[in-house]
């Protein structure tokens, strides 16, 4: 039996090494996203400063492993083969979540995830004890460290609310001091901001670097015989006043004689800063539970009693962790950051909610986002019918934003923000981080830092009328995935280890088990979505500037919709065939990827019409007129996907054969066609379409002759309304599929003349 706590040692490395990826996937978007969504400086350089402040990090953090022992339970009141089974049920747990999270590119707290875990399985190992003893259930406070889980809600609630307030209010301020046209402002100007900037984000590395390593606790004469923690602490404004005299006059001089951004500077040791930070303070969410569990095994084992009956108050004690666990840990972690792809979907949903610039919008509007919009447009015509007029337009003046021309290599190449707005991300969040620190109050560097960057937006306009309502919406839907955190992780881990307490080695083994499982299903859904988006059959945005130039570029979108068209179709009529639910479900899903790259098609109009020519206005409207037909496609697609689901998913009666033979005469005639099309397409053929469009009144009169025999049909021998009403709207959308269709193409061959060059943006012209 005793073999078994070693097996779980064993099992608890393995899951830490797991944690650590998993957790780095979702963590990244604290200390990435203001210098990724600035492009101040590259990607390359952005990775190798945030890898060396994740390994100073992670060799500092020896101070912070507390929490897994004695922060959240009571360690003397449970034995060492309840500690064990708690451990194990926290890393089970913890992984799943945090992967659940990454998987959906959602950011949420490492360190929130652990303490509900912690919290949750100790409260159910807490009530099986009593039950066992018979005793009262309401003594489960005693075996919980109450005032510490009170002080860590508290804080979720305080870092949401203030980091958001602090972060507009500071971003407002900056803005109205350097506007957007910061770069051409006196030197001693950013240099002011370079001193504050970066004397808030320098004690932040005091605070959360030096205030984790051993020797933080040792005093010292020359600082009066206190301890360097005790005075970081006290000694904060004068230790601040002398960082922002020594940061403006190196910011000055950088500025005027080495010719240094200094806002690519700030960025640089800014993003240093978080990712210490995160290494040094979340890494006890990924490895102090099994560093926790490694010393109570090395206690028991050295004390010979029988682990039912050995108290872990051992655990109360401080213990150093082993530098070398820490380095390896730090290793881990550089890694993951380097090769996750999940951790760049999560820094992804933060960048695109704070861009400055039209992107696509990922969450849909509700009644709650709605709401708080309209509320702000009242509040803020409001406050404007009280300003003097004069202020208003200084105001304006400072928020007016560059024309920045846009490139020719398309909007996306544009950063999603200024080196202001990253700079102040950074130094909020190191400014608040630091405090909360200084008051031992529990903070989330996730909460903090994603709140800050959405109040800095909101404060410079990002969240205009076109796009509020996307982006609070996709706020409230991150911030309601937290507190889902906390409820998941508490119930989960409770859960779970009530299964392995009863269920014990089994129990263990078929966890891990199902673990390994949800973890390669997720990895391979999250690869195969990956392979998805770029697909060669995803259809790509039109940059040509001339009529010619469209017809060709757009080749290959026409041939690919028409080919999945033509699948979607075929599958929709043989998944009723067979009543195949899983066929249909899958068809459905086509349907709505082909009708979403079509809305990105249509998204990129304005983006298009901007690039074109003066002389190059007949483009722009053959391009909507393409774009409205295969609109028209997809719906009527969607549509015959949707009522053939429906239809089969509610059991009705199968289609009769000769309703179902029909359709496949239909079919078949428009397979015919439409591969015919496509090949014209493909090969760029477009005489070969006037030979389809030839063919079009004979598909309208197969179509309306199977309408009338059904209503024939109808009279006489059909007995069922669901099967008449879903044959009906499969005809009727198939004659508007089709006309669609032959729109399209008799758009195409009158457009099309092989005796003109076509025009692209690369700058060359046609006469027309």
């Amino acid at each position: 039996m005793d073999n078994i706590y070693f097996l779980m040692i064993i099992a608890l490395a393995v899951l830490a090494i797991a944690d650590l990826v998993v957790g780095v996937s979702n963590d990244a978007v604290n200390f990435l996203n203001s210098a990724i969504g600035s492009k101040a400086i590259s990607f390359r350089t952005i990775m190798i400063v945030a890898s060396l402040g994740i390994a100073f990090g992670a060799i500092f953090s020896s101070g912070m492993m507390e929490v897994a022992r004695k922060g959240i339970f009571n360690p003397g009141e449970f034995y060492f083969n309840e500690i064990m089974f708690i451990f194990m049920a926290v890393m089970i747990t913890d992984i799943l979540l945090l992967d659940f999270f990454n998987t959906l590119g959602m950011p949420t707290s490492t360190t929130v995830s652990i303490v509900f875990e912690l919290l949750g399985a100790a409260v159910a190992m807490a009530l099986i004890k009593i039950g066992a003893d018979g005793g009262n259930f309401s003594d489960v406070v005693d075996y919980i460290n109450t005032s510490k889980a009170t002080e860590i809600i508290f804080g979720i609630l305080l870092s949401v609310i203030v980091a958001f307030s602090i972060g507009a209010l500071v971003q407002w301020i900056s803005r109205l001091l350097l506007s957007f046209h910061f770069e051409k402002k006196e030197n001693w100007v950013g240099a002011l901001f370079g001193g504050v900037a970066l004397a808030a984000i320098t004690y932040f590395i005091l605070m959360k670097g030096i205030k984790g390593t051993a020797f933080a606790s040792e005093s010292f004469d020359v600082i009066g015989g206190v301890t360097i923690s005790e005075f970081l602490e006290n000694q904060w404004f004068a230790i601040a006043g002398a960082n922002f005299v020594i940061w403006s006059f190196l910011s000055f001089v950088l500025m005027n004689f080495a010719k240094i951004n200094i806002y690519k500077l700030i960025i640089g040791v800014g993003t240093f800063a978080l990712a210490l930070a995160f290494a040094g303070n979340d890494l006890v969410n990924f490895i102090g539970v099994p560093i926790a569990a490694w010393q109570s095994y090395e206690a028991w084992a050295a004390s010979g009693a029988v682990a039912t009956d050995f108290s872990m108050e051992i655990l109360a004690e401080k213990v150093p962790t082993p530098t070398l666990l820490l380095f390896a840990a730090g290793i881990i972690m550089v890694v993951t950051l380097w090769f996750s792809s999940k951790a760049r979907a999560v820094v992804k949903t933060s960048i695109d909610l704070s861009s400055q610039e039209a992107t696509k919008e990922r969450f849909q509007p509700n009644f709650l986002s709605r709401g708080l919009v309209r509320s702000a447009i009242a509040i803020a015509q409001t406050t404007s019918a009280l300003m003097p007029k004069s202020m208003q337009e200084r105001i304006e003046n400072r928020f007016e934003k560059p024309q920045t021309p846009l490139s020719r290599n398309r909007v996306n190449e544009l950063p999603a923000f200024d080196m202001v707005r990253a700079a102040v991300n950074l130094m909020v969040a190191g400014i608040l981080i630091s405090i909360a620190t200084s008051y031992k109050l529990p903070l989330s560097t996730t909460y903090v830092t994603f709140m800050v960057a959405m109040g800095t937006s909101l404060a410079d306009r990002a969240w205009g009328a076109e796009s509020a309502v996307y982006r609070v919406a996709g706020v409230l839907n991150v911030i309601g995935g937290w507190f889902g955190t906390a409820i998941i992780a508490f119930l989960a881990a409770g859960l779970i280890l009530a299964l392995i307490s009863f269920g014990q080695g089994a129990a263990i083994a078929v966890l891990l088990f199902v673990a390994i499982l949800l973890l390669a299903r997720s990895y391979i859904s999250h690869k195969k979505k990956s392979k998805e988006i770029k697909a060669e059959d995803t259809l790509n945005k039109a940059e040509s500037s001339s009529i010619q130039g469209v017809i060709e570029e757009s080749a290959n979108n026409i041939a690919n919709v028409l080919k999945r068209t033509n699948k979607i179709y075929t599958n929709s009529i043989n998944g009723l065939a067979t009543h195949d639910l899983n066929l249909l479900k899958k068809n459905k899903k086509q349907g709505s990827k082909l009708s979403n790259e079509i809305d990105d098609l249509r998204d990129n109009i304005f983006y298009f019409i901007k690039n074109l020519d003066d002389n190059s206005v007949g483009a722009s409207n053959f391009y909507i007129t393409v774009l409205g037909h295969l609109t028209d496609i997809a719906q009527s697609l969607e549509y015959i996907g949707k009522v053939s689901l429906k239809h089969v998913n509610n059991n009705h009666k199968k289609l009769k054969y000769n309703q179902i033979k029909e359709l496949k005469q239909i079919d078949e005639k428009l397979d015919e066609v439409l591969n015919l099309t496509q090949t014209a397409f493909d090969e760029r053929s477009f005489e070969k379409v006037g030979v389809v469009v030839s063919k079009k009144q004979e598909l309208f009169d197969l179509v309306s002759e199977k309408i009338q025999t059904q209503v024939a049909r109808t009279r006489t021998e059909e007995s069922s309304p669901k099967n008449t009403t879903l044959y009906f709207s499969l005809l009727l959308e198939t004659k508007d599929l089709m006309t669609s269709t032959m729109n399209l193409l008799e758009q195409y061959y009158n457009e099309h003349d092989s005796s003109v060059i076509p025009a692209t943006l690369t700058g060359e012209s046609e006469d027309e």
